[in-house]
């Protein structure tokens, strides 16, 4: 029987040492070293004049500022009429809420979508809880059944029932297409008859 030496033996078991799946790392926010605190399973319920508006829910929620400004990541936010029901859900993979107003700026893949079905996509929106309102100032599209809008800014509920596009609106609805808006041409004047000069 024929011996392998040492070193063949030492290489092999250093080969399958290193065919070996190195273990996860998990990922490390900077927020973490600078916060004043780190919640787990954030939940923060934002209430106007008695009314539930939303119930806001986080991943993880790093405090700062005594506790007035918390960033958070991946959020998930449900809005509420003003009877309780279930209005509009949305996502977005980080926001910062202000513990001061209510208010909440969603950053990053943000997505609203409305109990009847309307959806609408942006990089950043801000929730103002005192009108009850989103904005945005960013790029976004709105879709539903056979309806697309796209622009740059909007006002609007949480629904998206009334939304008011601030700028480059354009879309569809049900085949007719909407170009973004421009300066309507102006109609040609009228002709004016000459006057008629009576006969002598």
């Amino acid at each position: 029987m024929q011996r392998l030496p040492a070193v063949a033996i030492l290489m092999a078991i250093g080969a399958a040492c290193s065919n070996k799946t190195e273990p996860p790392v998990a990922t490390h926010s900077p927020l973490a070293d600078s916060a004043d605190q780190v919640i787990f399973g954030a939940r923060f319920q934002l209430n106007d004049e008695g009314i539930s508006r939303a119930l806001l829910h986080a991943d993880t929620a790093y405090t700062f500022d005594d506790n007035t400004r918390i960033e958070l990541q991946n959020v998930n936010t449900t809005f509420f009429t003003a009877t309780g029901a279930k209005d509009a859900v949305l996502t977005s993979r980080r926001g910062t809420f202000n513990n001061r107003t209510n208010n909440m700026i969603a950053r990053d893949n943000v997505v609203v979508v409305s109990e009847d079905g309307r959806r609408l996509t942006t990089q950043e929106l801000i929730y103002n809880q005192g009108r009850n309102e989103i904005a945005s100032d960013s790029a976004f599209v709105m879709t539903e059944p056979n309806r697309r809008l796209e622009g740059i800014g909007f006002r609007s509920d949480p629904n998206m029932k009334n939304i008011r596009i601030l700028k480059a609106a354009s879309g569809f609805a049900r085949g007719v297409t909407t170009e973004p808006t421009a300066t309507p041409p102006q109609p040609a004047p009228t002709p004016v008859p000459p006057p008629v000069v009576p006969q002598r």
